[in-house]
């Protein structure tokens, strides 16, 4: 069985946030860059867990981004990719994204591909779908457990008040969450393997980028917090009915 795992570059969760250029770009300047969480910590070792349970499971990543994107492709490497592809290409359009993939997709010949439910930066949530749609496959979205029984596999997503549970044949798409799989640490063993580890680079191919951006924005700043004295009842009232609601 051959897996395609996408993965994705964003900024850790602890960076500073700015813009430049009149607020359209994200200013990258002293940012940490990590793996996607969703990508690494759920699909990409759920599919390491379906390599364990059949050795002759082959497990690629897939990137599109520029040079600077390599570090984490070789970290997920390290994790236990078998070999990784980066389309050299640097768009946050989803459909161009989704696109580069598909065509990927289309060469490998694949029998599972695995996206995170969504990138932390972006929160899309866009590129599994849009994915599926170019290679006509099925989709499944939000999966929280994923299980493989020769060519069908069983998945189960929360939906709302309860569980849904989804039977599909293999070759198809599935986007993961919270559930499916328990993060994992490199060992040494495989950080030393990720540097010889194939790394492909391939130009992209001509695909329409759908939307631009008009501007970026931070959320509004917290207010301070507000002490009242606990024998000030009508002052702690007049707050919680013209301030609080604000909030």
């Amino acid at each position: 069985m051959k897996i395609l795992v996408c993965i994705s570059k964003t900024p850790d969760t602890t960076a500073k946030i700015a813009f430049t250029d009149n607020n359209t770009k994200f200013d990258t300047n002293g940012v940490q860059w990590i793996i996607n969480p969703y990508d690494e910590w759920y699909s990409l070792v759920r599919a390491i867990e379906l390599k364990e349970a059949d050795a002759s499971t082959v497990i690629h990543l897939v990137n599109v981004g520029s040079a600077d994107a390599d570090p984490i492709i070789r970290k997920a490497l390290a994790l236990g990719g078998d070999e990784a592809i980066r389309v050299n290409a640097d768009s946050q359009d989803s459909f161009y994204i989704a696109s580069q993939i598909a065509e990927v997709a289309k060469q490998g010949g694949y029998d599972l591909i695995f996206t995170g439910k969504e990138t932390i930066d972006y929160n899309g949530s866009s590129i599994g779908g849009m994915l599926a749609e170019l290679l006509d496959l099925p989709y499944v979205s939000l999966a929280t457990k994923f299980e493989l029984s020769g060519s069908k596999a069983t998945i189960s997503r929360e939906i709302e008040g309860g569980e849904e549970i989804c039977e599909a044949d293999l070759p198809l798409v599935v986007s993961c969450q919270k559930g499916v799989a328990e993060q994992r640490i490199p060992n040494m063993r495989g950080i030393m393997a990720a540097r010889t580890k194939p790394l492909k680079v391939v130009e992209p191919v001509a695909a329409d980028a759908l939307t631009t951006v008009a501007s970026f924005g931070l959320p509004p700043a917290k207010a301070g917090v507000k002490l009242v004295d606990p024998e000030n009842v009508d002052e702690l009232v007049r707050l919680l009915h013209e301030e609080a609601k604000a909030i």
